[in-house]
């Protein structure tokens, strides 16, 4: 599950809650925190939850970084994670901050609620449809676009092929930038269209979190995965770096709250729920 539920001895209310935390995956503080606050609410997202009542952040500040830089990161990074929070119509009340060798940021969303506003992630049926609603590659995509400003980066990873290098290169129409992004509109349509049992797909892949949700199954169901939706140029990307990402095994990592904004400044879709509405 990617929640906890937990029934309160208050009747008819249960506690939904999750935590989670990340490494950077992009070089803006700032953007940093928005998509680690946007993971943590993925959890909740994914059972259909669209109201959290409160939320805690963590903070690891690297021993490695100086003074001044401690002092220009860290601000950043808390306000990105508290203006996701309220775009996501919460906010953060408390949490902690520590010193460690690497930067950290994660947190802790909370949810009292009822039970008609969870979606229970295990009562999938035959006939039902399963529902990407983001295309696949965010880690392929956030490693490229790094590697690009790195010449020996690219040569140890497969990038120094021109090609690659070109479908790489937001010049040409591939990743510009990295955004946070909600999947708040993804866990309301779950109630829309009846979802029977949902995921958000983080660092387990497709393939991993479709196992996991299908092992939870009540009925006797099978997964049928029949194509990839994979973000433009990824697949060549990572053919060319020797496959080390398993994207087209269904293996590799994804990160919930971000999506990316090629040159012609449309954005890819959002959401990251492999959803079940009955024949949908």
């Amino acid at each position: 599950m990617d929640s906890c539920v937990i029934p309160l001895r208050h009747r008819g209310l249960s506690l939904v809650q999750t935590t989670d935390f990340f490494y950077p995956s992009v070089e803006d503080p700032y953007m940093q925190g928005r998509i680690a606050c946007a993971n943590v609410l993925s959890d909740l997202y994914a059972m259909g939850i669209t109201e959290c009542d409160n939320m805690l952040m963590l903070l690891s500040v690297s021993q490695k970084m100086t003074e001044e830089e401690r002092e220009k990161v860290t601000p950043l990074m808390i306000k990105g994670f508290k203006d996701a929070a309220e775009e996501g119509g919460t906010s953060v009340t408390g949490g902690q901050t520590v010193v460690n060798p690497w930067i950290i940021i994660g947190g802790v969303a909370t949810v009292v609620c009822q039970s008609n506003e969870f979606i229970m992630p295990h009562n999938a049926v035959p006939g039902d449809v399963l529902v990407l609603t983001k295309p696949l590659g965010t880690q392929v995509a956030v490693n490229a676009h790094q590697w690009l400003g790195n010449v020996s980066d690219c040569s140890r990873t497969g990038m120094a092929n021109k090609k690659c290098r070109t479908d790489a290169d937001p010049k040409y129409g591939c990743v510009n930038e990295a955004l946070p992004c909600h999947c708040l509109s993804a866990a309301a349509l779950m109630h829309t269209f009846n979802a029977h049992a949902a995921t958000d797909i983080t660092g387990f892949g497709i393939l991993g979190h479709a196992q996991n949700l299908a092992q939870q199954q009540h009925c006797e169901v099978t997964f049928v995965i029949h194509n990839l939706p994979i973000i433009a140029k990824m697949a060549a990307i990572t053919k060319a770096c020797g496959n080390r990402f398993s994207l087209l095994q269904g293996t590799s990592a994804e990160t919930s709250g971000e999506c990316f904004k090629y040159s012609s400044d449309q954005p890819v879709s959002c959401g990251e729920y492999l959803t079940l509405p009955p024949n949908r």
